[in-house]
């Protein structure tokens, strides 16, 4: 199937504790649990993809295991196509391991295991038809670079989310429109150094077209060739944030493939994050 967007990103199966507080190095810690969900970065965001109305593709690859079949039938319950899913034989599925504490915050621990296998050509045959590309890095650097080399020369457009931040190459970043990132991940952008502007910042650093540093509650900052602005955010009573850049990220990506701009697409982006972090776990309010 034709897709205008097609999310290149991690597959997992979630499992998560609720604790008091997070272990110190060390320490056992005993919380409630554990609950067993469908997750992955990438897979957050093609669910979201898909809520927010755009047609939606995910290349990703999972183990031939459970774990796998029960990640491929959630992606097609929640409306993402799954053709350019790759099923490997002799890696499991990868695992995330969340601790999520009282305040909502969470903690994550991602065993990649099939979400490492996704080769360059597997990469450029997915995004050959997509209008957007939103490319993740929780499957590593090189099938991210292959993504942006793809939307190069189909003309396409790469929203993309360095989580964690591995080292890309200069033109995959370069053609980053926008580039998304929370706080953390913009200061590593930056070689661990602050600034008043995070956004402009990292723009100026990394050369993409725009850039989205996301603040949790306080909205978040964007970056393009406009110059620098503030985006607020709804207060919302907070359950869980595990999944909110996800869904972020996902809305906004189906906001640009119909055409919306930037700043009308992130306003978007923004509702449905806050709306996200009202549920526990990252596709609870998605399915």
């Amino acid at each position: 199937m034709t897709a205008a967007v097609v999310v290149v990103g991690g597959i997992n199966q979630d499992v998560t504790v609720r604790v008091d507080a997070r272990p110190a190095p060390g320490e056992t810690v005993v919380g409630s649990g554990p609950v067993v969900s469908a997750g992955g970065k990438g897979a957050n965001m093609a669910v979201a993809t898909a809520r927010a109305g755009a047609t939606v593709a995910i290349c990703g690859a999972v183990g031939d295991d459970a774990a796998g079949r029960e990640q491929v039938d959630q992606l097609v319950a929640g409306g993402v196509a799954v053709d350019r899913v790759a099923v490997r034989t002799d890696v499991a599925t990868g695992t995330a391991l969340i601790v999520v504490t009282p305040d909502g915050e969470n903690a994550i621990v991602v065993g990649a295991g099939a979400n490492a296998t996704l080769t360059d050509d597997e990469v450029a045959a997915a995004c050959a038809d997509a209008a957007v590309v939103l490319a993740q890095t929780e499957i590593g650097a090189a099938p991210v670079d292959a993504a942006a080399r793809a939307v190069a020369a189909t003309g396409g457009r790469l929203v993309l989310s360095p989580a964690p931040v591995v080292r890309l190459a200069d033109e995959t970043l370069a053609l980053a429109d926008p580039l998304v990132v929370n706080e953390s991940e913009a200061r590593d952008l930056l070689g661990g150094a602050d600034a008043s502007d995070l956004a402009s910042a990292v723009r100026t650093r990394t050369g993409a077209r725009s850039v989205v540093v996301t603040l949790g509650a306080d909205g978040l900052r964007v970056a393009d060739a406009a110059g620098g602005r503030h985006l607020p955010s709804p207060k919302v009573e907070v359950v869980d944030t595990t999944g909110a850049g996800d869904v972020l990220a996902g809305t906004l990506a189906a906001a640009l493939a119909i055409g919306n701009a930037l700043d009308d697409a992130l306003a978007s982006a923004i509702a449905a994050a806050a709306e996200s972090v009202g549920y526990a776990g990252a596709r609870a309010a998605q399915l």
